[in-house]
């Protein structure tokens, strides 16, 4: 019985493709987010709420339940305000904050 031929790209063939043309699309010092999110948010807030993805300044972050998506859109100056100090430069200019689906 023939082996059936895999759709997939193996993970080496992405990522070499990724660094000939130039790098990654994305900023790897922006990945740090999601290392300074609990410190930039606090503890109790990083448990309802986490970064999903990062592009062009642009923050997305899932937040847990309706209460908690209202509660922190009031803080969202004060958390990219708290991500940019710790981040050490300006990497967030606008956190969209979506419900869990």
């Amino acid at each position: 019985m023939g082996r059936r031929k895999s759709s997939l790209t193996p993970l080496k063939d992405v990522l070499g493709s990724l660094f000939r043309e130039g790098g990654v699309p994305f900023d790897l010092d922006d990945a740090r987010i999601w290392q300074v999110w609990e410190d930039a948010v606090g503890t109790v807030v990083a448990r309802h709420a986490k970064p999903s993805w990062i592009k062009d300044h642009l923050l997305r972050v899932t937040v847990s339940d309706p209460v908690w998506l209202q509660e922190i859109r009031f803080q969202e100056q004060e958390i990219r305000e708290r991500l940019n100090q710790r981040l050490g430069k300006k990497v967030v200019a606008k956190i969209e904050f979506r419900m869990r689906s």
